[in-house]
């Protein structure tokens, strides 16, 4: 029923508004009649009308404001009341509708007939461009709105200014308007906040969103669980895992809770950028809240262990799924099988994939197969791939271009390349288009067998085909270019991948650092090495070794040494290689005491100095006439590798016509183990011979003989 108020205001409209004015106004169809007023009963108009604007301003007014009250009227009948926003249908030709005249209706309209009635024209106005990007149009209901009193709907115009200003970019504008109408009368609150937030995220202006959430808060506003919300998931989304952490770090200490939608972006953006820890604690933290995790949440955190190949607490993970019980699904498992898979545990993943086989809820998918595909091919175990896939399609499981491109990467890996292309050819007869991926498999390949130029061709092949290179086709170029000591070629194709808007990884820096560094190229090593810096890249323990290895060989061991201290910085630990290339250095260098220091230092830390690394010290202690301190440094190493270490020095001792020293080391020797091999009893001896130390021979043949006699009658 329509109410007294609101039928006498479409009574008052609907008689005293002149027919004559609104030809230019009405939007005519040529099979229409019109019926809103009795001397119009039987008028018919012509849509294409070019009359002149009615010079009537207020009958304009009235008139629309009467069909307004008609449409509205009749769109509630029909709806009982129940809609929110009545869609109405007004004959009015916008084009001929001035932008001052809807302030005009809209004003009459909430003044005489309500909120809801000038909220319906609005939302019809705002449908074309002259009224949705007129901001006055906003203003004006607004604030007749906050005068009646009507909060809420003044903060739904005010979101939908927001939203249609961002249109244009002019979202700072509508911003600054929502501020100004506060000092209208409008209370700000967590919805004037959390709309002005979604918009803003919504385009990506997170620092805009900032700036106003910091704002709002200054002028009092509290804001709710859905603004921080809002940014967290902003910043995840673009992948500023530091700030999103900053927002859930601010929204978990007011005892805000996430749903679990947004906690599993929150620990897929995590995982993706490495800190899987860090998505740990702020799991159990959620669970701590209330959180209740579901299926999808514990599998997220599940593949971003995998990921980082902590399979045992995966598998924890796991248990403590079905402890609460979750069952876990077949991407659980895939993700499961993909991380035994990538770390080389195939009979585990295989045990695991049988499980899903004879699961009777759950089958193995593309995925599954896939990855298991994709591990076999790793271990080159080709045979059991292609049984895998036979089997796949058995199920009537399709392939797709990742089952294909994993077979073609195991085929080449092996130096197969005709299977490879085989199966190449299989995935266009299936309307299969080989990705950048499948391209890099191959390239890969062709170019760890020597086969560049095929490398370049199938990379041509893959441009024709619309295929752009990407940062690992480059890479992998580029190390190729490097092992052949073509750094010309290297630092063009460098080159060219900047050119191409490809930004290189730490991985590309250090391949060209170290391609320098081998060439002594030391300054040229450091203007790279700072350059990735400078872009933020974080530089490996394996570019750290590279710099200190390079200094190293150039004599120069103070840089080496400063390179080696910043590792730290780096978030790098030094392994074996890193702690020999600088103990080599020393050597190099007569810093003996240095160099056992840090070997010493390296042994402390778990690192087991690797067989060069021994060598090289216990050598260098000889060659200055100190055996005693380089038979201490290998006394604290097992059997094996001590004898390993002693018998490889004797033969470098001997080489160097250092027999006398060679001679102790020997006599250790048999110590140890009655019967020495035989490639260090003839160097030994040989050295005896040349250096004519016949006594030794003699000595050495009698405490042999003595050794083999007592070794018999054991």
């Amino acid at each position: 029923m329509i109410s007294f108020t609101l039928h006498r205001f479409y009574r008052l409209y609907h008689f005293t508004a002149s027919t004559t004015h609104l030809n230019d106004l009405l939007f005519y169809q040529s099979h229409h009649v019109f019926t809103f007023n009795p001397s119009w009963r039987h008028t018919r108009f012509d849509c294409f009308t070019t009359n002149p604007l009615p010079s009537d301003f207020d009958s304009v007014v009235k008139r629309v404001c009467s069909l307004v009250c008609e449409s509205y009227c009749k769109v509630q009948e029909i709806s009982h009341f129940k809609s929110t926003h009545p869609k109405l249908k007004l004959p009015i030709d916008s084009e001929f509708l001035t932008q001052e005249q809807a302030i005009t209706v809209v004003a009459s309209l909430a003044d005489e007939g309500g909120s809801m009635l000038a909220l319906s024209f609005f939302y019809w106005a705002i449908g074309y461009v002259k009224f949705r990007h007129f901001m006055r149009l906003y203003i004006v209901l607004a604030m007749y709105l906050i005068k009646n009193g009507n909060f809420e709907r003044a903060h739904e115009v005010m979101h939908i200014m927001l939203r249609n200003f961002c249109e244009i970019g002019m979202l700072k504008e509508a911003v600054d308007m929502v501020f100004e109408m506060q000092n209208q009368g409008l209370i700000l609150n967590a919805r004037s906040l959390n709309s002005v937030v979604s918009v803003a995220t919504g385009l990506g202006h997170v620092e805009m969103a900032e700036r106003v959430f910091g704002e709002m808060c200054d002028r009092g506003v509290c804001p709710d669980s859905v603004s921080f919300e809002s940014m967290v998931v902003a910043y995840c989304r673009i992948g500023r895992v530091v700030e999103a952490d900053r927002w859930l770090s601010a929204m978990l200490e007011r005892g805000f809770l996430v749903d679990n939608a947004t906690c599993t972006l929150i620990m897929s953006v995590l995982c993706e950028k490495g800190s899987v820890n860090r998505a740990l604690w702020i799991f159990n933290k959620l669970i701590e809240l209330g959180l209740a995790p579901n299926v999808i949440n514990y599998t997220c955190l599940i593949n971003g262990l995998c990921k980082k190949g902590i399979i045992k607490q995966a598998f924890e993970l796991l248990e403590e799924m079905v402890r609460k019980g979750l069952k876990p699904n077949v991407f659980t498992h895939t993700v499961l099988i993909d991380g035994l898979c990538k770390k080389g545990w195939m009979d585990k993943a295989f045990r695991l994939f049988l499980k899903l086989v004879k699961s009777d809820n759950y089958k193995p998918n593309v995925h599954t197969y896939t990855a298991m595909i994709a591990g076999y091919c790793k271990q080159e175990k080709l045979n059991r791939a292609e049984m895998l896939l036979s089997r796949m399609q058995e199920q009537e499981l399709v392939p797709n271009a990742n089952t294909y491109t994993a077979l073609i990467d195991g085929y080449c890996k092996v130096g197969n390349f005709d299977v490879a292309y085989k199966f190449l050819r299989v995935m266009d007869e299936k309307g299969l288009a080989p990705g950048i991926f499948t391209y890099n498999a191959v390239i890969d390949g062709l170019c760890k067998k020597g086969r560049v130029q095929e490398a370049y061709k199938m990379l041509k092949k893959g441009m024709q085909s619309g295929i752009s290179p990407d940062l690992v086709t480059y890479t992998i170029l580029i190390s190729q270019s490097c092992k052949l000591a073509d750094n010309r070629q290297a630092f063009a194709l460098y080159s060219k991948m900047v050119k191409a808007g490809i930004s290189p990884d730490m991985h590309t820096y250090t391949t060209l650092i170290a391609a320098l560094c081998r060439q002594k190229k030391m300054k040229d090593s450091e203007k790279l090495f700072d350059a990735a810096v400078t872009l933020g890249l974080k530089p490996t323990k394996e570019t750290c070794t590279s710099m200190i290895c390079g200094y190293c060989r150039d004599k120069n061991v103070a840089m080496a040494k400063k390179y080696f201290q910043r590792m730290g910085e780096y978030g790098c630990v030094p392994d074996s290689l890193t702690y020999g290339a600088l103990i080599s250095g020393l050597c190099k260098e007569s810093k003996l005491d240095e160099a056992r220091e840090l070997y010493n230092s390296m042994r402390d830390k778990g690192i087991p100095p690797c067989e060069v690394t021994r060598l090289t010290v216990a050598y260098e202690y000889c060659k200055n006439n100190e055996p005693t301190i380089a038979m201490d440094l290998l006394d604290s190493l097992d059997k094996k590798l001590w004898i390993r270490t002693v018998s490889t020095l004797v033969r470098k001792l001997c080489s160097e016509k250092n027999v006398d020293i060679a001679a102790l080391f020997f006599h250790k020797l048999l110590d140890r183990q009655q019967s020495v091999d035989r490639v260090t009893l003839a160097a030994f001896m040989s050295a005896c011979y040349e250096s004519n130390n016949y006594d030794l021979v003699s000595s050495m043949n009698e405490r042999l003989t003595k050794d083999f006699g007592e070794s018999m009658a054991e």
